[in-house]
């Protein structure tokens, strides 16, 4: 059994075929006793004003059915995704400390959930036509399947996660016609390693990627890591990032400098698209209408190249990316700029090199001064626009910070 907290408002319903819903009024005991973690929440005083109260104990109590000991560090990256301003988070964070030596994790679940897999286990892997008086959603359970569905229902809203998706019904209210929801297809979230790349499947939510890219792709995992909360991460899939082509979408950058290509496929066959030519526009792509994004081709760098990313909000975690950046550069052995990528979000309708620096740097020696006068250009490359996370000045000077930043952590290896 794996136990994952989600937010529910980006959920659609069909998603949760074959799943077990657990929600907060469903964790006390028949006789009447509350959860180890509704219990430890109650020890340390953690409770608030109430509204946020069950989310924070729904996650807790995934971190509670984890199978291990959670550390500080993964309570409080669990806990990112609930806000509190009542009481703070000391208390509630002392909460997940006092679970953590619960070693057994024993509850009313887990005395069930030897049954419990036998009905999961009854209900068959299998594709979902879900239909009403307006709304059409398809569920394919294979990729052909869905290959099949994607030719024939070009007008379908493709979904791979639905964490954007989702807030145009519950915030926007709209009425989507037709949906091509890509969630249990079990090819699309594959990751097949190799020496010399690693290949992500497009269905991977974004906290299964983070483990594996942690070690060859560190930069990557780093910004992964304050990529929304863990809650939006368990949901949002690498596919459906890289599919919305939003220009502050924050993987997109580092993606960049890594020099990835993104594969396609329809029911004619597969190509394979350099992430550089895949974003053409303002949310658009290099995608044909019949075609659906399957994996991500990550190419391991080599030892000589540095790679960093690299994101500005207005606060460390769950917070939209004011300006974001992923950054790459291979030196000589006598410090000279051999190649070079510098990509930014935030500072134009898409994501974008900052080409002109770039030349600049190619052949220079990496030096302080010669990044000053480096960065100093980067208004060449980029007219940013005023709006309520920033004004386009303030994006011009964190653009060319960043640069300068990236030189100092050279520096600091």
């Amino acid at each position: 059994m794996r136990y994952t907290a989600v937010d529910s408002c980006l959920v659609f319903l069909p998603m949760v075929h074959g799943k077990q819903i657990i929600t907060v009024e469903n964790l006390m005991d028949a006789d009447g006793s509350l959860h180890p973690v509704q219990q430890a929440l109650v020890d340390t005083y953690g409770s608030q004003c109430g509204f946020c109260t069950p989310g924070i104990v729904m996650t807790l109590f995934a971190l509670y059915k984890s199978g291990h000991t959670p550390t500080r560090t993964e309570i409080d990256d669990a806990l990112v995704g609930n806000l509190c301003r009542c009481t703070g988070y000391r208390p509630i964070v002392d909460a997940g400390l006092a679970l953590a030596v619960h070693t057994d994790r024993k509850d009313k679940f887990s005395r069930t959930e030897e049954e419990t897999i036998v009905l999961l286990r009854q209900i068959k892997h299998e594709s979902i036509r879900y239909e009403s008086c307006n709304q059409l959603y398809h569920r394919p359970a294979t990729l052909h399947e869905a290959l099949v569905l994607r030719r024939n229902s070009l007008d379908a809203l493709v979904v791979s996660g639905g964490t954007d998706v989702a807030l145009r019904v519950t915030k926007k209210h709209e009425l989507l016609p037709e949906i091509l929801d890509l969630s249990a297809i079990p090819e699309l979230k594959e990751v097949v390693s190799s020496s010399e790349s690693i290949v992500l499947g497009a269905g991977l939510s974004l906290n299964d990627v983070r483990p594996a890219v942690r070690i060859s792709f560190a930069a990557l995992a780093e910004m992964l890591d304050v990529f929304g909360s863990k809650q939006i991460r368990n949901l949002g899939t690498l596919g459906g990032n890289l599919g919305s082509a939003s220009p502050i979408g924050d993987s997109l950058p580092v993606l960049m400098a890594y020099g990835a290509i993104v594969r396609v496929m329809n029911c004619d066959g597969t190509r394979d698209i350099p992430i550089t030519e895949f974003i053409t526009g303002y949310r658009t792509t290099a995608c044909r209408p019949d075609e659906l994004i399957t994996s991500v081709i990550l190419p391991r760098p080599s030892a000589s190249v540095i790679v960093r990313s690299f994101k500005i909000s207005k606060r460390q975690d769950l917070d939209i990316s004011t300006v974001s950046a992923g950054f790459a550069v291979q030196l000589d052995k006598k410090n000279c700029v051999e190649t070079c990528i510098l990509a930014f979000g935030g500072m134009a309708a898409q994501t974008k090199r900052a080409v002109s620096v770039e030349k600049f740097l190619a052949g220079k020696n990496w030096t302080r001064d010669v990044v000053e006068q480096a960065a100093s250009i980067v208004k060449n490359d980029f007219s940013p626009i005023t709006d309520a996370r920033a004004g386009a000045d303030f994006r011009l000077i964190a653009a060319r910070n960043l640069i300068l930043k990236f030189w100092i952590s050279t520096q600091q290896g």
